[in-house]
């Protein structure tokens, strides 16, 4: 008979699956600002295509040399106080683009964003790991990380529609703004499970699956996982998720500009469709893993087995929709393509929650998810540089969906050992 957990505890990871969504929404949407509001800041700052692309992976940049440090602060601090510090600091930097007035500052400006936001996805994973048994937390990830395709769906239109009504610079402070609400928020009604007040006998049941947790804490513990083939495996497979990705996130609305002959609003609505489809894709992600693991699917196989399938239907979708001549059916291709890598996206982070032991959770998402921010850091610089040299996008389209092929089958191969600390 499946254990039934108090009324608390299911309210209290209810409201913290919740908060992680709703703070998941408005760190898209911080990142996607600029991508909406390319073309004015293009004719306000004089920007090139080299610079805006150079601009657009300065967020990815930060936020990648800082998932390690970030990581080693969740899994030895918690994530009630790290999540909580990002979000002020994040919020603090999109407000401040509000007031750029040239390309040195707006570069500022997102990198800074992008150390604040570099705890969020780490510690939603963590926060996920802590309130959920070991069989159970694929699909409270996957919710979270639904955010990721969620927002990147609702910035198009309603970013476009703040940046047609007040200005580029008022979208950019509404949404900062939003990120202080969020903050206020989690400092009321996140706490950790040891201290949240919940029966023991619920704590003992989440961590009933887990293994011994590490002794190593700090830099000590990623040097630790380092030593495992899978955790280079995880590294350079989520390159290819989060490449893919970013690629739609910051260029989709200029491509359908540029190579489509949209207009800005027009652009908003198209690129919302695909966006659309990725969020469906993230929040499938976990009842495909789910659904592995309710048929005997070992957990860590349930993860891994929809993160390759996602990735290589990804390459061929986004390749294949690059070549249409007709908009309508590149757009509904490209959906295909990143649904499918939000479907990767979701099971990769859930990958980790159930193949390492619960303390070094957010430490080796921190790992994978520099990977990741490589690819998001190259995604819009590689893409504006091939544009700006080849005068069009299809470069582009047909170099990421090799590198998301590519990175399947890395994922493949290198990631079918667990990490345990008797090894």
């Amino acid at each position: 008979m499946p254990f039934s957990y108090s009324a608390a505890t299911r309210r209290l990871r209810a409201t913290a699956v919740i908060l992680l969504v709703g703070a998941g929404c408005v760190n898209y949407l911080d990142r996607a600002a600029v991508a909406v509001a390319e073309p004015k800041i293009h004719q306000e700052l004089h920007l090139s295509y080299g610079q805006l692309g150079v601009l657009l992976s300065a967020f990815a940049w930060s936020y990648g040399l800082a998932q390690i440090p970030a990581g080693t602060l969740i899994d030895r601090f918690g994530p009630r106080r790290t999540l909580g510090v990002g979000l002020a600091l994040w919020s603090l930097a999109q407000i401040a683009a509000t007031f750029v007035r040239s390309f040195g500052q707006f570069i500022v400006a997102r990198v800074a964003l992008g150390l604040g936001e570099s705890p969020m996805y780490i510690g939603g994973s963590r926060v996920c790991t802590d309130w959920f048994a070991l069989d159970q937390r694929a699909l409270p990830i996957a919710i979270f990380n639904s955010s990721s395709g969620l927002a990147p769906a609702l910035a198009p239109p309603l970013l476009t529609w703040l940046m047609l009504m007040f200005g580029w610079r008022t979208m950019f402070l509404i949404a900062g703004l939003a990120g202080f609400a969020i903050a206020v928020l989690w400092a009321l009604l996140y706490r950790a499970p040891e201290t949240a007040g919940i029966p023991a006998v619920d704590l003992q049941e989440i961590r009933r699956q887990d293994v011994a947790n590490v002794a190593h804490v700090g830099f000590r513990q990623a040097a630790w996982l380092l030593r495992f083939p899978t955790s280079w495996g995880m590294f350079f497979g989520f390159f290819g998720v989060v490449y893919i990705s970013w690629l739609y996130a910051t260029w989709l609305p200029a491509y359908l500009e540029s190579a489509r002959h949209q207009t800005i609003g027009d652009a908003g609505v198209w690129a919302s469709i695909p966006l659309g489809a990725g969020f469906l894709g993230a929040l499938s992600g976990g009842f495909i893993a789910n659904g592995l693991e309710k048929r005997g699917i070992d957990a860590a196989a349930a993860c891994r087995i929809p993160t390759i399938a996602g990735l290589l239907a990804a390459g061929v979708f986004t390749v294949a929709g690059s070549y249409t001549g007709n908009v309508s059916v590149a757009i509904g291709l490209m959906a295909c393509g990143l649904f499918a890598a939000n479907v990767s996206s979701s099971c990769g982070w859930a990958l980790a929650a159930v193949i390492a032991p619960p303390n070094t959770v957010a430490t080796l998402e921190a790992i994978q998810n520099v990977g990741g921010s490589i690819g998001g850091a190259l995604a819009p610089y590689v893409t504006g540089a091939l544009v700006q040299s080849s005068r069009s996008f299809l470069p582009s389209f047909v170099l990421a969906g090799a590198i998301s092929i590519a990175c399947a089958l890395v994922y493949h191969f290198a990631t079918r050992d667990r990490i345990l600390p008797s090894e």
